[in-house]
């Protein structure tokens, strides 16, 4: 069963979407919200796998939203709007389509298509951070990152050769990374174990964490056995 959330200010607009989804046997209605404040609790709560988002709505619009979601973004997303203005901007973050209204029940079956194909793709990936720069929201998947920096009220992802600054607090996001294979190995660092090619010793016998990307990150004293534990050392 695909799990689907409508977010939508006009209740009219939500009970057009949701008697088209009530007609498909695969897709199970968990929630419809009015704000985007509300929207976010919602999806963390509900963790659906489809999301139908409008655009301009009270408490926060749909771009929001997704910022600040953060990781927790669902796999397949939809925009409905009755602006085609902000398509463009809908695909730069990651949506699968855009829906005007008005729409019909054929181009409502395409849509739903596209979100079963996608979802059961993004399935077999993983999560991803939503990355105000811009603009606009970049997304960036949790593999493709090296490493986590603390910079002042920020954090620096290393992705690749490129930083990404996200306003989070280093403990904040360890906490939420929580279980998808990150490990803090210095206070102000936290490393991808998936891009950890090994350790090393300094010419005053610290720690270092090398990883695959060529940088090599200070382990301190303080987390070694955290990291110990986390490679069954």
């Amino acid at each position: 069963m695909i799990r689907a959330l409508i977010v939508d200010d006009e209740p009219l607009a939500r009970r057009s979407v949701a008697s088209m989804l009530a007609a498909e046997p695969d897709i199970d209605l968990v929630g419809e919200c009015g704000s985007g404040g509300e929207a976010v609790a919602r999806i963390r709560a509900e963790r659906p796998d489809l999301l139908f988002l409008d655009v301009e709505m009270p408490d926060g619009d749909g771009f929001e939203v997704l910022e600040e979601l953060g990781c927790d973004l669902p796999p397949a997303v939809v925009f409905v709007t009755a602006y085609d203005r902000y398509a463009l901007r809908a695909f730069e973050v990651g949506a699968i389509d855009y829906l005007l209204k008005p729409f019909d029940q054929p181009r409502f079956a395409k849509v739903l298509a596209r979100a079963r194909d996608w979802i059961a793709q993004e399935k077999s990936h993983d999560a991803r951070l939503a990355i105000k720069s811009a603009g606009q929201v970049i997304l960036v998947k949790l593999s493709e990152i090296d490493w986590i920096e603390a910079a002042d009220y920020y954090v620096s992802l290393h992705v690749a050769g490129r930083t990404h600054l996200l306003r989070r607090s280093l403990a904040d996001l360890e906490k939420e990374l929580e279980g998808r294979g990150f490990c803090r190995i210095h206070r102000s660092a936290m490393i991808n174990l998936d891009r950890l090619r090994g350790l090393s010793t300094d010419e005053e016998g610290e720690y270092q964490a090398e990883l695959t990307c060529g940088v090599r990150l200070r382990l301190s004293r303080s987390y070694r056995k955290q990291l110990q534990e986390r490679l069954g050392l």
